[in-house]
């Protein structure tokens, strides 16, 4: 029921990959080896290069969604399912919390209500809520399919290969998309957050979670001395590929300011857009809604 006929990519021409000037067609290639090759370091790099902030990020963009039960989530660029698990561990601790207020403002149920009502819960946890992982990489993909069973998550959770500029579902199919961390590895952001758009239900909610630029100066500079100094040596020593992980740091610089990233949100028809800065704007959660 989601899915639909591919669409064709937008004319080819030049673009940047990192501080390089590529085809766009190359830049793609070049995009999909970086994460082929860091996919099974990926987590550990993710941690070491952030100093495990990357996990308080993301708990605050879960927060800032505060999916309810039944929500159905597309995790654009998710493959590793880092965004689907908090989905899933939230929507479960919200339907605890439902049970339990339902059960101590009912005093009068019966003991069989009572028992059938945790039945419920047991049988569907996230009564109707899934999370669909959307990821053009297919060894990225592989390594979430292997956590998530290893974590023993599998309700309400799908795997699907997909091109973030020509999403394989229908329109109007999903209550929240989010990106975290990918956006700006697309060739065509533009085509991205039309696609977005287009398979989000109206009132749904666009949510993404980008590298930005650092408001601090004094911050920015020994940021950037982080970037290009220590990043790369991690990346060589963890995960042995210096030459993928200065192609992240370069991303990071082109990717768009907080404003005008906001602007192109707003481009692609999204209305009610605004971004929230997290650690001087190392990062920002942008957010705007399909009305």
């Amino acid at each position: 029921a989601l899915a639909r006929p591919a669409r064709g990519l937008a004319a080819h021409g030049e673009t940047h990959f990192g501080f390089q000037t590529v085809s766009e067609e190359e830049k793609g290639e070049k995009v999909y080896q970086v994460f082929e090759s860091v996919a099974r370091k990926y987590d550990v790099m993710n941690d070491s290069m952030s100093l495990g902030i990357h996990r308080v990020w993301k708990d605050v963009l879960l927060h800032k969604m505060n999916p309810s039960p039944g929500t159905l989530l597309l995790d654009v660029a998710g493959g590793t399912g880092d965004i689907a698990f908090r989905f899933i561990n939230y929507v479960r601790s919200v339907r605890e919390r439902q049970l339990r207020r339902k059960l101590k403002h009912h005093q009068n149920l019966s003991w069989q209500e009572i028992a059938d009502s945790y039945q419920e819960e047991a049988i569907k946890p996230l009564g109707d809520s899934q999370v669909v992982v959307c990821d053009i990489n297919t060894e990225m993909l592989k390594v979430g399919r292997q956590k998530a069973e290893h974590l023993g998550y599998s309700e309400g959770l799908s795997w699907v290969v997909g091109n973030a500029e020509e999403l394989p579902f229908g329109d109007e199919k999903f209550d929240v998309y989010t990106v975290a961390f990918g956006i700006r590895n697309v060739t065509h952001i533009d085509l991205a957050l039309q696609e977005a758009y287009r398979v989000l239900k109206p009132g749904g909610r666009f949510l993404c979670l980008e590298f930005s630029q650092v408001t601090n100066p004094v911050l920015s500079r020994l940021y950037d001395l982080y970037s290009f100094q220590i990043i790369p040596v991690l990346g060589e020593i963890i995960a042995g590929d210096w030459k993928s992980y200065q192609y992240l740091v370069e991303s990071i610089r082109r990717f768009p300011p907080q404003e005008e990233f906001k602007e192109m949100i707003e481009d692609a028809g999204f209305l009610k857009v605004d971004y929230q800065n997290l650690t001087s704007g190392i990062v920002a959660i942008h957010s705007g809604f399909k009305l």
